[in-house]
């Protein structure tokens, strides 16, 4: 897959995309990572990307010429997308969806945003990493892209990981889970997942998971179109486990 960023500080992307399987998979050759740094296409001394809004305003935006330059020069592997607050929202499904495809690019905006030009005429749609505002597009960059390529076959190294886990096939949070020692200080992990009996240990963790989501996020199970029957018999056979 290859990844292409534009941003005025890619030694971010460079440096988060260098550790962890994210940098196991760049050293493979499973993911092409370039940064482009979006100065280096500038015609003045200064090297300026940025200036005052017309009909004036708080803050700087990013010009247009360096960020058409540099995507001309480069020519990234579409689509090209804007990290906005104003953006479609990125969630699981849209790292699905992405992880499926050959690549993207992304284009990270700094100080009050980018000239309107770039979204008219530049970039092919915007993503959102929630509602907040952030100081520049590189944390959402590196969100988006640790997101997609664990999603890869043969980055993780376990291929349930994916299936099993939070917003995975279920559509649920993921339930708790427990590790050595059995106890610790007073406090131990439940018996049936010691019990060797799998498919009791299966039905606990599904109910698990079904009382954890209708807890912190009842809009998944809504989306689900609520609960089966056996469901609700799994609610009632395995009562929660305490959360704060």
């Amino acid at each position: 897959m290859r990844i292409d960023v534009f941003t005025l500080f890619p030694g971010m992307i460079d440096g988060f995309a260098s550790e962890s399987l994210l940098g196991k998979a760049r050293e493979s050759g499973r993911v092409d990572l370039r940064c482009h740094d979006p100065r280096d296409y500038t015609t003045d001394t200064h090297r300026t990307v940025d200036d005052a809004p017309f009909g004036g305003g708080a803050g700087m935006l990013m010009m247009a010429e360096p960020l058409f330059a540099a995507v001309a020069d480069v020519n990234p592997l579409r689509p090209l997308y804007l990290l906005s607050p104003g953006g479609r929202r990125f969630d699981q499904k849209v790292a699905e969806e992405m992880a499926a495809s050959n690549g993207f690019s992304l284009l990270c905006g700094r100080y009050e945003g980018v000239d309107h030009r770039v979204r008219e005429h530049l970039v092919d749609g915007e993503l959102s990493v929630g509602d907040v505002v952030l100081a520049g597009g590189e944390v959402a960059a590196c969100l988006i892209i640790e997101a997609v390529t664990r999603l890869m076959p043969g980055v993780m190294g376990n291929e349930q990981g994916p299936v099993t886990e939070s917003f995975g096939a279920s559509g649920l949070l993921e339930e708790p889970q427990y590790t050595r020692p059995a106890e610790f200080s007073g406090w131990t992990v439940p018996d049936v997942l010691r019990s060797g009996d799998h498919a009791r240990i299966a039905r606990w963790r599904l109910a698990q998971a079904l009382h954890r989501t209708i807890r912190a996020r009842p809009d998944l199970i809504e989306a689900r179109g609520g609960l089966s029957t056996e469901e609700h018999r799994l609610l009632e056979e395995f009562p929660p486990v305490p959360y704060p």
